[in-house]
């Protein structure tokens, strides 16, 4: 089953990928398992790289908002790789989960030697620096793999050093900050307009050396053609009010409404 499930993820364009014990996992919401009936068994942990040449023409839109929604592909990933393990190991229960997950996934990928924690939080891959989404395949199968030791970034300060929220009395993110409602404080505002952000924010992972090495390797770019299709680099007012209701749906950023949106464009 092992080599089934690396085969499965690397048809997918899916190469980093490795594998734990469930019970070496930080489990921090169980009732996910207990709803799929799996008390114990192993865990298949995957990061699928975003970055593509699109997000190197991106000012104002974070790199992972430029392709289509991602959950999207997950979507579409877990139905084809749950429907082949159901299939074909009938006798072991399969769940698939990616953000809302029953495990601490950036944990487990470390543990699972996908790569190392930086100091701005972020699992950061060898091949793909900072730029993958998380996501795993809980199996009640015992697929006899053990947990690495985690590691860390060489904490050179890049990261803390460039974030605008690591100053002063700020404690926010300027990410959250593109994703607020409601009025905005004039600091807050001066904050948007300065770094021209309309949804999201990049910026530590733009300064890190470990991007920087994979941006001149060229390893960073994702082999997957779902990021590569349909993409918006840049959000201008006008291509947003064009979008109907079911193009809008497929953006990343649809779940907080124009409003906000329009509102950070009036701001740059």
């Amino acid at each position: 089953m092992k080599q089934r499930i690396a085969s499965l993820l690397s048809e997918q364009g899916i190469d980093c990928f490795g594998f734990l014990p469930l019970d070496a996992c930080a489990i921090t919401k169980p009732y996910l398992l207990e709803k799929e009936n799996i008390t114990s068994g192993s865990v298949a942990i995957f990061a699928v790289p975003y970055y593509t040449h699109a997000c190197d023409q991106s000012k104002n839109l974070s790199a992972y908002a430029v392709a289509k929604d991602y959950h999207l592909f997950f979507q579409e990933l877990f139905q084809t790789l749950l429907g082949t393990l159901s299939l074909e190991f009938p006798d072991h229960q399969f769940a698939a989960f990616s953000d809302h997950s029953p495990i601490d996934e950036r944990l487990a990928a470390a543990m699972a030697g996908l790569g190392i924690i930086g100091k701005n939080h972020l699992l950061i891959t060898k091949k793909y620096a900072s730029y993958v989404f998380l996501g795993e395949i809980v199996t009640d199968a015992e697929l006899g793999s053990e947990p690495t030791a985690v590691s860390h970034c060489t904490a050179c300060g890049a990261c803390l050093e460039a974030c605008p929220f690591l100053r002063g009395e700020r404690t926010q993110c300027l990410s959250a900050l593109t994703q607020k409602k409601g009025s905005l404080t004039e600091d807050e505002r001066a904050l948007i307009a300065q770094h021209d952000s309309v949804w999201g924010c990049d910026i530590c992972q733009e300064v890190c050396p470990y991007t920087k090495n994979a941006k001149k390797s060229g390893t960073i770019y994702s082999p997957i053609s779902y990021f590569e299709e349909d993409v918006i680099p840049n959000i201008t007012s006008s291509t947003l009010l064009d979008m109907d209701k079911d193009a809008f749906a497929l953006r990343a950023y649809s779940w907080r409404g124009k409003e906000v949106i329009l509102r950070n464009l009036t701001l740059g």
